[in-house]
């Protein structure tokens, strides 16, 4: 599901702010941090809260310190969905850069539209999480390898022995098994006894792969897919 957003309600009229605030509380992606009934109130709170606050829904018309005297303010780093009885406002508002406007009296389903336009903005914007490292099965408990540590892996009958900057370690895990547990593109398989990370490759001559002082034989059934794998990685990373 992630992590839900944070958003408050800046509206003055009691029956809009209710509905405003049922419609957000169905929706379990979203966490209604605070409302408020003018637009003062909202600008100091959103000055002086350490949290972050994601997206905001704004009444315009809210006495002498409007919701458009609150987006000219600065202060809004969030998302704004502009929610009013006054269509005369939308160009106003998008020249704002608000990501949508609710023109009341409004739907669920309206409502619904809006925030998913809030959500996809985030999920452009979220970069994607590095993995850093992986646990690998030993016969007796889950090991963590970093992922910049491991140099390449090499089959021993039944176990793998996973080389590596520090200490080996020893899995039952299959190379297939192993694949999957690594990021896409980073290890390949060489030989029927051999896996390689990819950065760790000193050099290839005469189809041997050199990491440090290990010379690694590429075989006839996999050296096809090596040879397009270290020239096209991109293509790699997408599989």
């Amino acid at each position: 599901m992630g992590i839900p957003l944070n958003c408050i309600i800046v509206e003055d009229e009691p029956l809009a702010q209710e509905r405003t605030r049922s419609y957000v509380e169905k929706l379990s992606f979203l966490h209604l941090s605070a409302v408020f009934d003018n637009g003062l109130d909202a600008l100091v709170y959103l000055k002086t809260n350490p949290l972050d606050i994601d997206l905001v829904f704004l009444d315009i018309n809210m006495g002498e310190f409007s919701g458009i005297r609150l987006l000219e303010a600065g202060v809004l780093s969030s998302q704004v969905i502009i929610i009013t009885a006054y269509d005369q406002y939308a160009l106003k508002g998008y020249e704002l850069n608000v990501t949508d406007y609710l023109l009341k009296p409004y739907t669920f389903e309206r409502f619904l539209q809006a925030v998913e336009k809030v959500r996809n903005n985030f999920s452009k914007q979220a970069p994607p999480v590095e993995r850093r490292f992986v646990f690998i099965r030993t016969e007796h408990r889950l090991e963590k390898l970093m992922l910049s540590d491991v140099l390449y892996i090499e089959g021993m009958r039944d176990y793998r022995k996973i080389y590596t900057t520090g200490k080996p370690v020893m899995t039952l895990q299959t190379f297939g098994d192993l694949e999957k547990e690594f990021p896409a593109g980073m290890i390949c398989r060489v030989h029927k006894s051999f896996m390689v990370a990819l950065d760790k490759i000193v050099s290839i001559e005469r189809d041997q792969i050199r990491i440090g002082e290990k010379m690694i034989p590429i075989s006839d059934t996999y050296k096809k897919a090596f040879y397009e794998w270290i020239n096209h990685p991109a293509a790699n990373l997408r599989k």
